[in-house]
This record gives C-alpha cells, structure tokens and sequence, in this order.
C-alpha cells in the first residue's frame, strides 16, 4: 500500500481553512514539518502541485503571494519539485502570526484540525501491513523540533487520540501505531476516503489471518490423526504377535485388522470399509489401545 500516504493527503486537501485563523494553523502546520526558513522569508519544497496549490491558498488570506522560484529533478523519485518562496513583509506577517498562535490551538478546535491536516500534508506518511505481516499499521508525521511534536501529540489528545514522539536524525517523530489508532485519526481529520481503505485492507487481512488459523487447526487436527494412527499401528503389531488378537471378539480383530492394512487411512475412511460409525470404531480403538496397555504397559 505504497501509496496510502498519498491517499491521505489527497483527503486532507479537500478541507480548506475558510478562516484567517484556520489558515494560519495550517500554515503553521506545513512550516513546522515541510518549510525551510531562509534569510528573506521561507520556502516550501514540494513534488506535489496539489500541496503547491493549497500553500498558495493558506498565502492569500494574508493577501500573500508566494512565487514558485524553480523546479527541480529529484534524482532519486525521478520526479520534479516545486519550490514556492514567500519573502518581504508578507513572510514576516505569516512568521508572526503562526508563531503566536501555538497557545492558542488547544481552545480553538477547528484551528487545532486545521494544523494537524496540514502537518500531515506536510511531512505525513502512514504504512500499512505487507504480506501476512502481523505488524505494520504506522503513522507518522516528521517534526523539524521536539516542541512541535510534542505539541501535535498534545493536539491529537484533546480529539481523545494518543501518539508518541522519539528522535530520529535531525528530527522528531510524532507516531500513532495499531490500526484501530489510525483508524480513529483518520476519522477525526476527515480522511475518509483513506479510512475506508484502511477498512478494507484490515477486512481483507482479517479474513486471511481467519483461513490460515483454519489451516493451520486443519494441519494439526491432521498431525495428531497421524500420531494416533502410527501409535495404533504398533500397539495392534505387538497384539497381533503376540496372539492376543485372535483371543479377542470378532468386532475387535475386524478393527485391527483394518488399520493394520490401512496404517495411513483416517477413522472416518476406515470406518467406511467396516461399514460401521466413526464413533462405533473409535470406540473400538480405544478398547484395543485399553487392551495393549493392560498388557504390554
């Protein structure tokens, strides 16, 4: 599910801040995850017109506009990216303004969204499980400082969702694993389109993990039966040789006599050969197994 991370976000450009203060948090999202400052303003790298598309957006309900200075190859991804800069008064305007509003997301829900979105948009990816993994289920968004992640941490807690944060490079990472984790975080960004993907690859998981738990009672239900007939194989040889056999009633020596001809055939097939129940030969097997251990036992 490579491209999960990009279905995601895709959910999470439709919802446009239709707010000054709903645009600043979002701005001051993709600055804490996917912008760079630079001596005259700031600049954000993407491969990603739509994310281009929307930074521009955010830019204009501060009368901003950000110009895109170059794209350039990613040798790597063998994809172009744009670089949006944004300079002069308009930067330090946008710089203030998301920098003073931090305090201020934690009462304000609709800003608190706003910037989780955005940091998602930013610098988000979420993994889901490959093959018959057990684990897998990871989503993240990357951090340029401790603060801003613990602080996204602390955004996600007042929606009733709990992630984590642990250094990695440069960096801070703000995680939540489990699929019914992400599940919830998708749901309370509005990710829905994503979500019912996640459903559907968990569904599908589900119902493999179910055959293989079924295949594998199968298997072992299918050992203990050859166990069982290798244990009575030997037990009715040493019965046979030793002319206990031939003292014992007629229904008895017919079910010996069967499995030892048939050391690899199941109760059920044997039976069938007698013409008699499962249960009435099993019956019998167990009295011949009684019989050996009295003896030999």
């Amino acid at each position: 599910m490579a491209n999960f991370s990009a279905e995601i976000r895709r959910d999470l450009l439709a919802h446009l801040p239709k707010t000054r203060a709903g645009a600043a948090a979002a701005l001051a999202g993709l600055l804490a995850t996917g912008a760079s400052l630079t001596e005259d303003g700031f600049e954000i790298v993407s491969e990603n017109e739509r994310v281009a598309a929307y930074f521009l957006r955010l830019a204009e309900f501060f009368g901003a506009r950000p110009e895109v200075r170059e794209a350039m190859r990613d040798p790597k991804r063998k994809r172009d990216k744009l670089v949006i800069f944004c300079g002069g008064e308009e930067a330090a305007r946008i710089l203030a303004e998301t920098r003073s509003l931090h305090e201020h997301l934690v009462e304000d829900e609709d800003a608190a969204l706003c910037y989780l979105r955005a940091a998602f948009i930013g610098g988000g990816s979420c993994t889901l499980p490959h093959g018959g993994a057990s684990t897998g289920y990871h989503f993240e968004c990357v951090f340029f400082t401790q603060e801003r992640a613990e602080e996204f941490c602390e955004l996600l807690s007042g929606f009733e969702l709990y992630g984590k944060v642990v250094p990695r490079g440069d960096t801070y990472v703000a995680y939540v694993k489990s699929r019914e984790a992400i599940s919830d975080v998708l749901s309370v960004l509005g990710a829905d389109n994503a979500l019912r993907k996640l459903d559907a690859v968990s569904a599908a998981r589900e119902q493999s993990n179910q055959e293989n738990r079924i295949q594998n009672c199968m298997a072992g239900n299918a050992d203990k039966a050859a166990i069982a007939s290798a244990s009575q194989t030997v037990a009715l040889r040493r019965l046979r040789d030793e002319g206990v056999l031939a003292s014992l009633p007629e229904g008895l020596r017919e079910a010996a006599r069967v499995r030892l001809e048939h050391p690899t055939l199941s109760l059920s097939e044997l039976a069938a050969l007698l013409g008699v129940s499962k249960g009435g030969l099993n019956h019998r097997m167990r009295k011949l197994m009684q019989i050996y251990g009295e003896k030999f036992q």
